[in-house]
Parts: structure tokens; C-alpha cells; sequence
């Protein structure tokens, strides 16, 4: 059941990106005055629409993508006299740009506004200030009755304690506390802890270890892992380190793409151990999302932060790849209403009539090309994900 969710919930979110996208489109081309006359999500047959103004807006059978209708695409579409002035070809290049670049745009704010909500309002895994195990010593494990106990044990610390402060300090940051303890290696150590809603001050002298040659401070306890939440201003630093991060990845998995569609092949064709680092299509992304909801060692707070993290990073990839210079992509497109904007410029400069707008269907045998090795792509990636589907450890 959890899986089924798992699997809806990534559907929905999925189609949820490609309506931003497709808004992205719509709004700046209204906003720059350009006629669009259909708004749709989905493929095919329509199942259900509306009108508003001079737009229809709907849903179609195929729910593989959506589309957004601006007049004036090609040089060759018949247009009214009205229809002319608003035709997306005659607009010029910065505007042009804007409105094939918003799709992409937007994929990159949903994607830092879902790592947002994770860090600000689900929370990333983190060790608490909680105590879950107190050990006995630290000499040898199981410990004897020889053995000295350990300086948590001998001062009374006990698992379900929380730490407030040391030596006056307040403890929000566990990494932080264990930097003071390591330091203070002999040294008494005043600890404040919560111990069933009653405060207590025990007294802890960290013992000495030696790590990599240097004597570290040791008091024997080992602590809760949880979900902790990031302030506003954490959050928001945060989410532009990840997006970053992410933004980063995914243009090396484009460079690295050509390299791994043998071995995705192979793997799919000849039995061969699927590489977890490998390409993945939004089959085996639906699945990885249904092994994330139906994972029994993991909690609900980290299902659902690993699911954001799943949509923010496939909403950045997805806005650079659209983003390549390749037709039928808005990189594409955003390629020639550069082409046209130089041509544009030189004419000026030279106080020539300005040239009619360049003809994208004149490279339609490139545009079939590149559409075939996608859809081949896809088709490989979906036996992939079907016949040698990507399994986590978890």
C-alpha cells in the first residue's frame, strides 16, 4: 500500500512540475502580449476543458508531459491581422528568450523551495542531544567487573537523558557539544541534563583516548538520531548549498550520459548488476520512490524527506537538460532566437532592413534526429527500469 502511495504521490508530483513549467511559458508570454490559445497537461484525446478569455485551458488521456500553445511558432502558421503583431516570431530575442527559458526557470525554484520545505519543515537526519546508550566502560567490550566504568556511567548519565548544556553553554547542536568533550580530556565537564521533565547537573570528566596519535576527550554514550528542523535563514542557506550541489551533479550526468548508454545496455540486455549511478527513467524514478514510501527501518519524517529530495533533484536536472541547444528542446528554440537577435543586431548596425525570422522547420531533419535518440533513450530506460529495476539498501 505504502509503495502504491509512493508511486502516486511521485505522479502527482511529476505532473504537478510539468503544469509549473508550462505556466512558466504561458504567464510570461501573456505578460509580453503574445496570443496562446491552448494550456493543456497530458497528450491525445481531450477529456475535459475550459475557456477563459482566448485560451483553453484542459486535460488530455496521455498524461506524458503537457503543452503550452503560442501563436506565431513557426514562420509558416497562417495568422490573422490581429494574430500577427502577437505572433511569438515577432517578438523580439530578449523577450523570446524569457518566455522559452520560464519553463526551466521554474523548475529550478521548485526545486529549491522543496528542498526548502525539508530542511525548514521536515527536517534532515541528525544525532540529537538525546542519549539512547549509555556504555559501561570503555576499556573493552562486553565490559567486566575489572573494568573501570565509563565516565557517563560513573557520573549518573543514563539513556533517555537529554543534554541541555555543558559548562553553562546550551546544547542545540550535537557536533558541536562532542568538539567540546574531545577537548576536554581530564578535564571535569558541568553537564545539565532533562531527565523526565526534571532538570538535573551532573558532573562528567572525559576520559583520555588516543585517535590518530592525538588524546581526545571520551565520556561513553552514544546518542538518538532524529530529524531536526533548520531555522528560516538556515533553511534558506541551505537550499541554495543543495540546489547548488544538485545543479552541479546533474550537468555532470549530462556530460557523463554518452558514456553510460552502453553499459546501460548491457545491463538491461545482459543480466549485467544495474548501476545505482546510472541513468534512470521516470520508471525506475516511480520506483525508487514506492522503495522509499514501503521502507520498514525508515521513518515517516525521513520518507518524506527523501521523496522532496527525489522531486527537487529531478526538477533541476530536468530544467538544464530542457535547457541544452538541441531541438525540439526550449534550448533549443532559445538557440535561434539568439540566431535571430545576432542577425537582428547586424542588420541594425549596417542600417539594413531587418531579416525575416530564422525558419525552424528547416531543421527538421535534426529535430527528428534528436527526437528518435530520445525516444530511443526512453525506451531503453524503460526496459531497464521494467526488466533490471534499481534496488536500494534499505
Amino acid at each position: 500500500m505504502m509503495g502504491f502511495l509512493g508511486v502516486l504521490a511521485f505522479i502527482v508530483a511529476l505532473l504537478f512540475s510539468v503544469m509549473v513549467h508550462e505556466a512558466g511559458h504561458f504567464l510570461t508570454a501573456k505578460g509580453y502580449g503574445m496570443k496562446v490559445t491552448e494550456f493543456f497537461l497530458g497528450f491525445g484525446k481531450r477529456l475535459w476543458s475550459f475557456r477563459r478569455g482566448e485560451t483553453e485551458f484542459g486535460i488530455k488521456a496521455i498524461p506524458a508531459g503537457g503543452y503550452c500553445r503560442i501563436v506565431g511558432m513557426s514562420i509558416h502558421e497562417e495568422l490573422t491581422p490581429e494574430e500577427t503583431p502577437r505572433a511569438f516570431y515577432t517578438a523580439s530575442a530578449p523577450k523570446r528568450l524569457v518566455v522559452l527559458g520560464a519553463g526551466s526557470f521554474l523548475h529550478f525554484v521548485l526545486g529549491f523551495l522543496f528542498l526548502f520545505v525539508l530542511l525548514a519543515g521536515v527536517g534532515v537526519s541528525s544525532i540529537t542531544p538525546t542519549i539512547d546508550t549509555v556504555e559501561p566502560c570503555l576499556t573493552s567490550l562486553p565490559c567486566t567487573t575489572a573494568d573501570t566504568p565509563s565516565p557517563a556511567k560513573a557520573a549518573g548519565l543514563l539513556a533517555g537523558d537529554t543534554v541541555k548544556s555543558i559548562n553553562g553553554i546550551s546544547v542545540t547542536d550535537w557536533v558541536k557539544a562532542v568538539t567540546t568533550i574531545r577537548a576536554s580530556a581530564n578535564k571535569p565537564l558541568t553537564v545539565v541534563v532533562n531527565r523526565a521533565g526534571t532538570d538535573l547537573t551532573l558532573t562528567v570528566t572525559p576520559a583520555p583516548h588516543q585517535v590518530n596519535g592525538k588524546t581526545q576527550g571520551m565520556i561513553g554514550v552514544i546518542n538518538k538520531v532524529g530529524l531536526k528542523r533548520q531555522s528560516f535563514i538556515n533553511s534558506i542557506k541551505g537550499s541554495g548549498t543543495l540546489t547548488k550541489q544538485l545543479f552541479t551533479s546533474s550537468i555532470s550526468s549530462l556530460v557523463s550520459l554518452p558514456t553510460k548508454i552502453v553499459p546501460l545496455f548491457k545491463q538491461t540486455f545482459l543480466h549485467q548488476k544495474r548501476d545505482p549511478q546510472g541513468l534512470v527513467g521516470v520508471v525506475g524514478v516511480a520506483r525508487v520512490s514506492a522503495q522509499t514510501a514501503s521502507a520498514k527501518n525508515v521513518g515517516a519524517g525521513e520518507k518524506v524527506g527523501n521523496f522532496l529530495l527525489i522531486i527537487a533533484s529531478l526538477n533541476i536536472f530536468v530544467g538544464i537538460f530542457n535547457l541544452l541547444p538541441l531541438l525540439p528542446l526550449d534550448g533549443g528554440h532559445m538557440a535561434i532566437a539568439i540566431i535571430d537577435g545576432i542577425r537582428r543586431t547586424w542588420a541594425r548596425q549596417r542600417k539594413k532592413p531587418l531579416p525575416a525570422p530564422f525558419d525552424v522547420e528547416r531543421l527538421t531533419p535534426i529535430t527528428i534526429a534528436v527526437f528518435i535518440f530520445l525516444a530511443s533513450l526512453s525506451l531503453l530506460l524503460l526496459a531497464a527500469d521494467i526488466f533490471n529495476p534499481v534496488q536500494l539498501n534499505m
